[in-house]
């Protein structure tokens, strides 16, 4: 994953969960229509539509894009911290029952730890997440497309909070073994690399892929928004229309935990090549 480089007092609040002084950022007083994002990795976070004034001295935001924040207690005891669930940068924290709009949820976030791009703006990066069987072979096939800038294996749509691999394959947490792909618009497509999904396990495999059994090698595609909701619904269709009885699932995207360090680039630093994965035409 690539960070972009931090000053000194961005690093304060983003990486030793600092909090900037009240009604001195950039983005408290700001209606201009668009998206915020991550300032340490450029993963969407809100939309310009979820800001209100909070009259709080900081920017405020009642919904996040999801799947993009990640809350955890507080070191305090009391509070509940809101970060990047990509990258872990420090955002601020969430409040509830204030009753301040009718989702009755205050985000409240640092400027600092923020960067916007404006409605029309081509993004920079785009991101999706899916799971098909082991993360390793997924991982191996996604990083040869061309514009993938990054990939992490991991865990996501279970119940448990940092799970490890132990955990994951004893199958009491819920989790899928997935894979985050953070990708250039301007190189390839969400479309692009969803075809690539389909194409390099088996979509009609239950609980299973290939050798490798449990819950955790599921098949599915974590929306993070409609469009990619729409892109996926209309590929699992043209599948359906060719007879493949397709199992996999559509879920909005949750928190993403990123596996141990020695399941990322599996392939790669084994100088192997999957045993469960393969490429089959299929669009």
């Amino acid at each position: 994953m690539t960070f972009k480089q931090l000053t000194p007092e961005e690093e304060r609040v983003i990486l030793h969960k600092g909090t900037e002084a009240p009604y001195t950022g950039k983005y408290e007083k700001f209606s201009e229509t668009g998206t915020y994002v991550c300032k340490r990795c450029g993963a969407p976070l809100y939309r310009s539509t979820d800001k209100f004034d909070a009259h709080c001295g900081w920017p405020a935001f009642d919904d996040e894009i999801a799947g993009a924040v990640k809350r955890i207690p507080d070191a305090d005891g009391m509070r509940t911290e809101i970060e990047c669930a990509r990258c872990g940068a420090h955002l601020g924290h969430v409040f509830l029952g204030e009753e301040l709009t009718e989702k009755d949820t205050r985000h409240c976030v640092n400027s600092i730890s923020l960067e916007f791009i404006p409605a029309g703006d081509t993004a920079k990066t785009d991101t999706a997440i899916f799971a098909g069987g082991c993360f390793w072979g997924v991982e191996y096939y996604m990083q040869k497309i061309k514009g993938v800038i990054s990939t992490d294996v991991g865990y996501t749509g279970g119940k448990t909070e940092k799970p490890t691999y132990k955990e994951v394959c004893a199958g009491n947490t819920g989790h899928y073994e997935a894979i985050e792909v953070v990708f250039d618009p301007a190189q390839t497509s969400y479309e692009a690399v969803a075809k690539m999904f389909f194409e390099t396990h088996d979509p009609t495999q239950w609980n299973h892929q290939g050798p490798d059994w449990g819950e955790q090698y599921r098949s599915a595609v974590f929306y993070l928004n409609e469009e990619q909701k729409a892109i996926a619904q209309k590929l699992i269709g043209q599948l359906k229309e060719k007879g493949f009885k397709v199992v996999t699932e559509l879920i909005p995207a949750k928190t993403f935990w990123k596996a141990e360090d020695y399941h990322q680039d599996y392939y790669e630093h084994k100088g192997a090549t999957p045993y469960c994965h393969g490429y089959v035409k299929r669009f």
